[in-house]
Formats: structure tokens, sequence, C-alpha cells
């Protein structure tokens, strides 16, 4: 008796049908919402801006965190109430520091990045280094042209490392 499909004719003896290997689906258009979602998110200043608050909330933690381990040199000669405020001040402190310096270099960073893509109209890895040396030259300019090279290339080579390590681009 003939098959009413063909490919199962033709998958011989195995059994394994070729109509439930190939299983397509529909495609999803997006939404008005997501349209404007998108649109909204691929503006370089609103990207920029949001990298730069979540870099000052990452600098908070990271500053309460670092903070608390500072231990002042003369514990012996501070009470407890003394240790608990010298502790307080400090996470304070850091956390305010630190807050500052990752907001701006999130923001430097994603606006370099979001700049160069859209220039160059590509996704790929040299946006990454470019963005990093931008960066890391940017945070180091302050020290003259030697830290300003030497960070460019640490900043651009770490950014790279992490690209890497998360697999964004193939």
């Amino acid at each position: 008796m003939a098959s009413p499909e063909p490919s199962a004719a033709a998958a011989g003896a195995d059994g394994a049908s070729a109509s439930q290997a190939a299983v397509v689906e529909p495609i999803r258009m997006p939404t008005p919402e997501e349209i404007k979602g998108q649109d909204i998110w691929n503006n370089c200043a609103v990207r920029s801006v949001v990298s730069g608050v979540m870099g000052g909330g990452l600098g908070v933690l990271m500053g309460l965190f670092f903070g608390a381990l500072d231990n002042p040199i003369t514990t012996e000669e501070m009470t407890a109430r003394q240790q608990i405020v010298y502790t307080a001040k400090q996470m304070g402190r850091r956390s305010i520091s630190n807050a500052k310096t990752f907001a701006v270099m999130g923001l430097i960073f994603s606006a370099a990045e979001c700049v160069i893509e859209k220039a160059r109209a590509k996704h790929d890895t040299t946006n990454t280094a470019v963005a990093g040396c931008v960066t890391g030259g940017a945070l180091a300019v302050k020290g003259g042209p030697k830290a300003t090279c030497v960070g460019c290339v640490g900043f651009a080579t770490f950014s790279v490392m992490i690209e890497k390590f998360f697999d964004r681009h193939t």
C-alpha cells in the first residue's frame, strides 16, 4: 500500500519521518509597544544614562562592601561605638566615590560604544575595543599622556576579554 506522505516512503526502514523533524513555526511580528520600546532603547543618550545610573548603583554596593572591610589602624584604642561610626563613615565615603567612578565609567563606555556602533553600522568586538580605549583613556587623562595610553590599552583589553567571556559577538 502506498504511503500518504512521500517523505515517509523515502525515509526507509528506520521508520523516521522527515515531516516530524521539520516543524515550521510562524513568525511573530512585534507589537507597536515593542517597536516603541526598541526605538527608545536604541537612542544613545537613553542607553548612556541608564548605564550611568546602573554603574552608580553598582558603585554604591561595592563601596558599602569594601568600606565595611576597611579597618581602622588603631582599633585597640577605639571603643565599639567609635569603630561603628568610623566604619559607617568609611562606607559612606567609599560608596560615594565608587558610585561616581562607576557612573562615569558606565556612561562613557556606553555612549562611546553606541556612537561607534551607529557610525560603523556593525555590532562586533571592534566597537567594544574602541569604546574601552576611549573609556580607559578618559578615566586616566589626569595622569598624563603615558597614563592615558596605558588606560586605553588596559581598558580595551579588559573590555574585549569580557566580551569574549560572555560570547556576545560570534
